[in-house]
């Protein structure tokens, strides 16, 4: 038992108290999002927005400038999500859950290939393209900045595309040491398969 305990928590000897505080803070918000995101409340913006503000300081002080660049992206588009979801005439919701179109597809293909772009420049430009694990971090920052986009725009797919760069992230996350964030985005791929079912059977509601 002290042996399984060890590798879940050796790592945070080497980290502050503050780190350890804050990284926390920021699991205990990204879940209440994650959860808020699933049950189709606005809420999901204002508490991820609290995670991501956390997040992109702890990400740039471990050297995951992909994570910490999606952070930043998170908290902007976080901003047009809660505007997006919120819209409402005559008491009645105006943007509500639906499934992908083509143009959808065409925006999120974009998406996906500038963010690739970007941020294997940015690890290039700081001289941290040294290790499959920024290319791991690479790759989920692609997927997860056109999950961002699907979920503001309220697209069902939204889900897959967390799904696929959860389970990346959990390895990720692990293999860097910080076992907390590795457990957090473990919660959130069993969460997002949820949401997926949720979010489809509102689909299937609102055509009846």
């Amino acid at each position: 038992m002290d042996e399984i305990l060890d590798i879940f928590f050796s790592p945070y000897k080497e980290y502050s108290f503050l780190n350890i505080f804050l990284e926390s803070i920021g699991i205990f918000f990204g879940f209440l999002s994650v959860w808020f995101s699933k049950q189709n409340n606005v809420l999901v913006y204002p508490t991820g927005m609290i995670s991501t503000s956390i997040f992109v300081y702890l990400l740039y002080s471990w050297d995951l400038i992909g994570d910490m660049l999606i952070n930043g992206y998170y908290f902007i588009i976080s901003m047009y999500g809660w505007f997006y979801w919120s819209q409402t005439k005559n008491g009645e919701t105006l943007n509500k859950i639906a499934i992908m179109n083509k143009s959808d597809k065409i925006t999120v293909i974009i998406l996906f290939i500038f963010a690739l772009i970007f941020v294997f420049y940015i690890y290039i430009l700081f001289d941290k393209l040294n290790s499959i694990i920024a290319i791991v971090d690479t790759i989920t920052t692609a997927i997860f900045f056109s999950a961002m986009w699907l979920m503001a725009k309220r697209k069902l797919e939204n889900w897959i595309f967390w799904i696929i760069g959860d389970i990346l992230s959990i390895p990720l996350y692990f293999y860097k040491g910080l076992v907390l964030t590795s457990f957090q985005y473990l919660v959130f791929t069993l969460i997002a398969v949820v949401g997926y079912y949720s979010w489809e059977k509102d689909i299937i509601y609102e055509k009846k």
